[in-house]
C-alpha cells in the first residue's frame, strides 16, 4: 500500500476512533459503527492501533465479536434499544415537525430490527 493511502487510512481510523469515543458519552451519536470502521481501517493501516483496539476493554469484545461471524452480544443490543428508546422520547418531544418525528423514529426501528436479527456470540 502506498505511503499517502496508509496514511488516508490512519487518518480515517483516527477520525472514527475519535467521533466513537464522543458518541459513548453523547445520546444518538452511535459509537459501534465508528469502531468498527476504525478498526477496518487500523488494520489496513496500524498494526499498533488495530491490536490496541482488539484488546481495549471497552471496545475489544465489540470488535472481536463482529469480526468472528457479525454477531452482537444480547447486552449490546439491549444497550441499544434503551439508548434508541431514549432518544425516540427526545425527537417526539423537540422535533418541529411530526413527519420529522416520524422519519427519525422510523431510522431507528429499522436498524434495531436489523440488529436484533444479528447471531448472538456462543457461550
Amino acid at each position: 500500500m502506498s505511503r499517502p493511502a496508509r496514511w488516508a487510512l490512519l487518518a480515517l481510523a483516527a477520525t472514527c476512533l475519535l467521533l466513537g469515543v464522543i458518541g459513548v458519552v453523547v445520546p444518538g451519536l452511535p459509537t459501534t459503527p465508528f469502531i468498527l470502521l476504525a478498526t477496518w481501517a487500523a488494520a489496513r493501516s496500524s498494526p499498533r492501533l488495530h491490536a490496541w483496539l482488539l484488546q481495549h476493554r471497552l471496545f475489544g469484545p465489540m470488535v472481536r465479536d463482529w469480526q468472528n461471524g457479525g454477531t452482537v452480544s444480547r447486552r449490546a443490543k439491549w444497550s441499544a434499544t434503551i439508548a434508541m428508546g431514549v432518544c425516540a422520547a427526545i425527537i417526539g418531544f423537540t422535533a418541529p415537525r411530526p413527519w420529522m418525528t416520524a422519519v427519525g423514529i422510523g431510522c431507528m426501528a429499522v436498524v434495531l430490527a436489523w440488529l436484533w436479527r444479528r447471531p448472538e456470540p456462543s457461550a
